[in-house]
């Protein structure tokens, strides 16, 4: 059974830093990307970021580019966000998820689809 474990969220005052974390079970984590998610209230759910667990392929929303950044331990089958300089606007619960593909490339884009979802961690930023 795939298992997706979120942590990490909490309060911080904008400028600040969170990492999140995503502990995952259940499944051979090298095949799969991992994901992060985010819906804040009375928004759609908006893709953030993924990274293949295989070739270490990410990729970023536009709105977090340059501020937040993916990693993936393998042997702790763990994958990480690291968010700096956090906005008001990135007040949301972050979800993890799993593409059991590794992800794969469009027109020289990575992307990721996602089958196994955790449940969030609600990160908010106070302006």
């Amino acid at each position: 059974e795939v298992q997706l474990q979120a942590s990490g969220g909490g309060l911080v005052q904008a400028g600040g830093s969170l990492r999140l974390s995503c502990a995952a079970s259940g499944f051979t984590f090298d095949d799969y990307a991992i994901g992060w998610f985010r819906q804040a209230p009375g928004k759609e759910r908006e893709g953030v970021s993924c990274i293949s667990a295989s070739d270490g392929s990410t990729i970023y929303a536009d709105s977090v580019k340059g501020r937040f950044t993916i990693s993936s331990d393998n042997a702790k089958k763990t994958v990480y966000l690291q968010m700096n300089s956090l906005k008001a606007e990135d007040t949301a619960v972050y979800y993890c998820a799993a593409d059991p593909v590794g992800g794969g490339y469009y027109n020289g884009s990575y992307y990721c689809q996602y089958d196994f979802w955790g449940q969030g961690t609600q990160v908010t930023v106070s302006s």
